[in-house]
């Protein structure tokens, strides 16, 4: 009788763990359908769901458990309306919306940790496919820059900087925003994507002192100038231990004396973030083509080789794990 009182009581607790997964799934259905918008205003079942073609019995399904978790209210003669909730993403059209991330999440993410059976019976990694993910990993990684921008004013006025390099730029986020507080400073941007190059190019195309090239880092040299900073966020985990101390050795000559190179990346069993940075690490361990995340002991060791100083080495988002490092030259 007891073993049965635990179990149901286990049972139950799994239940309750897996209640907030409802908000998330609910949040990334309805912007990947753009389901919040067609709701925006009252609409009944029928209307949107002949109007965007979609199956009436799912549609209002997701209207149910839109009900019961606040997401959306019902109102007269079976209409429904979105609620007014600050974690609901804003439309598709918006390109900096929090949907990008529950999208790589939910199609990236939690799928590749629901491989890991399949991968520990047969050795068999997934490959990271970078032009169907690159878009959206470029959107998610779009929403450090908030955080990461006074970082980078603070680096630019320490170090006078005259040029700036951003590798793997993705939308051109920094450089654009870097460049509207000191229009006088020279930004090149290199992506190896072609989808998010251009779509860089666009959304940079207003900035004369932008150039975005999509190339290979190990392929190019700045013209003529040494460089002052150069940009290395989110990009770790697309490289081994080999090439990581290859980029930074490469890097490191483009710099000039007193030069610096700003990186962003979680950190492997680093004093805070520990569950995030565990999990990101059991992701990216999922892919043959992407790496486990660098420790601060890997940090120094390819400082060192590349004849770099670690200058500072501070924690950016705390809960997830996230830091801000500098190397000097």
């Amino acid at each position: 009788m007891v073993t049965e009182v635990v179990r149901a009581l286990k049972a139950r607790g799994w239940m309750k763990r897996n209640m907030p997964f409802l908000y998330t799934w609910h949040a990334y259905v309805g912007y990947e359908m753009n389901l919040y918008e067609a709701f925006k205003k009252p609409k009944t079942v029928d209307e949107v769901a002949n109007k965007y073609s979609l199956e009436k019995d799912l549609l209002k399904r997701w209207l149910d458990v839109g009900l019961a978790i606040s997401y959306v209210k019902e109102g007269k003669k079976g209409k429904y309306k979105t609620a007014r909730k600050l974690m609901l993403p804003s439309s598709k059209k918006n390109p900096r919306s929090t949907g990008a991330i529950l999208k790589e999440m939910m199609e990236l993410h939690i799928p590749t940790l629901l491989s890991y059976p399949t991968i520990m019976k047969t050795g068999e990694k997934n490959v990271f496919d970078g032009d169907k993910h690159g878009a959206v990993v470029a959107q998610t990684s779009s929403m450090l820059e908030t955080l990461a921008l006074p970082k980078m004013t603070s680096l630019v006025k320490k170090y006078d900087v005259k040029e700036v390099v951003d590798v793997g730029c993705g939308y051109g986020g920094y450089v654009q925003k870097l460049s509207k507080a000191f229009p006088n400073l020279t930004f090149s941007g290199l992506e190896v994507n072609e989808e998010v190059t251009e779509e860089a190019k666009k959304q940079c195309s207003e900035h004369d002192q932008i150039t975005i090239e999509c190339t290979d880092v190990f392929e190019w040299t700045p013209d003529e100038k040494k460089v002052d900073l150069v940009l290395v966020h989110n990009l770790l985990h697309y490289l081994s231990d080999e090439e990581r101390t290859n980029l930074f050795s490469h890097i490191s000559k483009w710099l000039q004396k007193g030069g610096v190179i700003s990186i962003i990346t979680p950190i492997q069993n680093g004093k805070h973030g520990k569950q995030f940075s565990s999990v990101f690490n059991s992701f990216f361990s999922a892919f043959e083509n992407l790496h486990s995340l660098p420790t601060k002991k890997d940090i120094e060791k390819v400082t060192k080789a590349a004849d770099l100083k670690l200058a500072s080495y501070k924690p950016i988002i705390k809960e997830a794990g996230w830091y801000h490092l500098t190397l000097e030259k």
